[in-house]
């Protein structure tokens, strides 16, 4: 008798450290939760992979802001659009550089000064693109309301596709996972032929020869 209550107490004592069902369950969810970017900080709640390039990277938690109509949706238009527009700048910049330049437009490899040496030329044309900029803001700002509420429209999607690239679904998807991705490399690239050119009067292209 005296062995059996030994027993007993050794196997309740030895259950009391091993874990439990809920507890691993517990550990397992935490691991699932981790940044696919930033495995050390959990994953942002609404960055659960459905947008194109989601990597999970919010360390400041910018994706859950739903004040004054800035939202998940927004932030994904804006970084669509500045992507593009970064896309351009550095085909322009490295294109105007290579000497390739309309006649009447400066080629220097400040991409600053030239700005201002055109505005100080002929100011008219940046004015009128500085109204036509405008006017496609205001278009777009509408397009963004529209899609947010119905959901019909993917964020920056203006129906523009006239080589009808993305036939299939997947091949959509895949598109824009590269156009993400690229765009954010040219964001960075727009920003340092800019910061380069101020700070060494060369240009990308003749800095990275060197």
């Amino acid at each position: 008798m005296l062995f059996k209550i030994i027993v007993a107490c050794l196997v309740s004592g030895v259950a009391a450290f091993a874990p439990t069902g809920k507890t691993s369950f517990s550990l397992m969810n935490m691991m699932a939760e981790r940044s696919k970017s930033i495995p050390f900080l959990l994953q942002p709640p609404k960055l659960d992979g459905s947008l194109a390039g989601d990597e999970g990277f919010d360390p400041l938690g910018l994706s859950n802001i739903e004040d004054l109509g800035v939202d998940l949706y927004w932030m994904r238009e804006a970084e669509l659009k500045h992507s593009r527009v970064a896309m351009l700048a550095v085909v322009g910049a490295l294109s105007q550089e290579a000497g390739f330049v309309l006649p009447g437009l400066p080629n220097g490899k400040n991409q600053i000064e030239n700005f201002w040496t055109c505005f100080d030329r002929n100011p008219g044309p940046i004015f009128a693109a500085v109204i036509f900029i405008g006017m496609v803001e205001l278009f777009s700002g509408f397009a963004i309301t529209e899609g947010r509420k119905n959901g019909d429209r993917a964020p920056g999607d203006f129906g523009f596709n006239p080589l009808k690239l993305g036939k299939t679904e997947r091949t959509a998807k895949d598109l824009a996972v590269k156009e993400i991705r690229n765009g954010r490399l040219a964001m960075f690239a727009a920003a340092g032929i800019l910061v380069q050119g101020m700070t060494t009067s060369t240009g990308a292209l003749e800095n990275f020869s060197f």
